[in-house]
């Protein structure tokens, strides 16, 4: 072989590989939509041991809406509506998840007190294409964290507006622990949470939950840019396929995630 042609080939598997790679570690892997969610779809159909063949981290509930997910290092903990984290089996289903395998490009300290509202203005400088998804994940020293989760639910099933009208709120000071989330653009409207989705798991594994509020001390960010989005739907659920979806559900989201 000639030297060019040489050269031509291993440029070539270089740029290949590079693309595999980046592909492989950047790709969101969605269960569901979240304006399902809001129209009370709970039922559960991808099995949780699926799942983990898709990522290492991310978000989530439960099949019939059974407490908040995290998924943290490969592994499934679930914070249920006595406020209690729960370890969970392969056999679980979601109705709703988002995961990725996460590999941080972007890493920073952050040293100063700082709230919810702070991290968001922290991050959105971070974060210079608001057009991809961001995997975002923060560990450290918090003097205070209020977290909520949801109890299951039972057919026939309300909207999640009105479950989350009762939901049980849990408070926790001087807490070590890792935030678990995602920023997702504006155009994913009705599909999943535009902006900032952040569940919480202490280090000792008692506490957690979907973010309310939070005042930090000190921490670790790493961000992961996320350039690839795949869907599944719920191809077997008779809910799903009977929900209409053509209304705007943003307003209902927004009173649901505060």
């Amino acid at each position: 072989m000639k030297l060019h042609s040489k050269i031509v080939l291993i440029c070539f598997l270089v740029f290949f590989t590079g693309c595999s790679q980046k592909s492989l570690k950047s790709r969101l892997y969605q269960v569901s939509t979240i304006d399902a969610l809001i129209a009370g779809v709970y039922d559960g159909e991808i099995n949780l041991g699926g799942l983990k063949k898709h990522g290492d981290f991310g978000i989530g509930t439960f099949d019939g809406l059974d407490g908040e997910m995290i998924f943290l290092d490969g592994i499934f903990y679930k914070v249920k509506s006595d406020g209690k984290v729960y370890g969970v089996s392969n056999e679980e289903k979601t109705p709703f998840a988002s995961i990725c395998n996460f590999n941080p490009e972007i890493s920073f300290n952050l040293e100063k007190e700082f709230d919810f509202n702070s991290l968001k203005e922290i991050l959105d400088a971070k974060i210079l294409n608001k057009n991809l998804f961001y995997a975002v994940k923060m560990t450290g020293n918090f003097s205070y964290v209020k977290t909520r989760s949801v109890p299951m639910q039972k057919r026939p099933y309300p909207k999640l507006i009105e479950v989350t009208k009762n939901q049980p709120e849990f408070y926790r000071d001087s807490v070590k622990g890792t935030i678990v989330g995602f920023y997702c653009p504006k155009f994913v409207k009705g599909v999943n949470v535009p902006g900032y989705h952040l569940h919480f798991l202490s280090e000792d594994k008692n506490f957690g939950g979907h973010i309310l509020e939070f005042k930090a001390e000190t921490s670790v960010v790493e961000i992961d840019e996320i350039n690839e989005f795949l869907m599944v739907l719920l191809e077997k659920s008779e809910d799903f396929a009977s929900k209409d979806f053509s209304e705007d559900k943003s307003r209902e989201l927004e009173k649901i995630e505060k």
